[in-house]
């Protein structure tokens, strides 16, 4: 399902926004696209191509925010501060070898990473919800209740490699992707993501006996 965000560009807000800038990609080699035109717009205060910006990078961020946070209100949090800072930055970005998705992206997880670090108390809204126990409802119930699994799986792994595997499996990036994204090497994203397969099939080894009742208890 897409994700729309609703992103207004008031000056109050760009006026209070005083957190220290981010660094722009630095200038290199690098076919131009869509964003690099649509940045060059941005530059010019062109509110336009900011909301073109928005729609077309707002659904993929969101869904790598709330995979790595798992919950909606912190993802919709750090992607429209990520958002708001693209604009109160515009006529800063230097078009590179970094693409503006790849800048995009890394912001957003080291926000990601920033929040998740922070002292946390549990919010009720992250539980799931009870499941519909309609006869006709079984299959779902049972997806859902083994992608719960999964999910709480991955929150168990190390930060470093849930990120990858995220931007692996679920953002299907290439390992050079995910190395740009997290400012590391291709041979470090490959052992992230062997070790982070690894210790998923460990944890869910251990949920063997919940997976298996939850086929057999309907």
């Amino acid at each position: 399902m897409a994700y729309a965000l609703d992103i207004s560009i008031p000056v109050e807000v760009a006026q209070q926004m005083t957190s220290p800038a981010i660094d722009m990609p630095i200038t290199g080699a690098r076919p131009r696209d869509e964003d690099d035109e649509l940045l060059d717009r941005l530059a010019n205060d062109d509110e336009g191509a900011f909301r073109r910006l928005v729609e077309r990078h707002i659904d993929r961020a969101f869904s790598v925010a709330l995979r790595i946070l798992g919950n909606r209100d912190d993802a919709e949090d750090v992607v429209q501060d990520t958002m708001l800072k693209v604009w109160t930055r515009r006529g800063q970005w230097e078009h590179g070898r970094a693409k503006f998705s790849t800048w995009l992206y890394r912001v957003v997880t080291n926000r990601c990473i920033d929040l998740h670090r922070q002292p946390r108390t549990d919010n009720v809204e992250a539980v799931p919800e009870p499941a519909d126990t309609q006869p006709d409802a079984v299959s779902t119930i049972q997806r859902d209740e083994v992608t719960i699994l999964l999910e709480r799986a991955m929150q168990q792994l190390p930060e470093q490699q849930r990120i990858a595997v995220i931007l692996s499996y679920h953002e299907n990036m290439s390992n050079r992707e995910i190395a740009d994204v997290m400012e590391t090497t291709v041979s470090a994203v490959e052992s992230l993501l062997k070790r982070g397969r690894q210790q998923l099939r460990d944890l869910l080894r251990r949920n063997e006996r919940d997976i298996r009742h939850i086929f057999t208890d309907y």
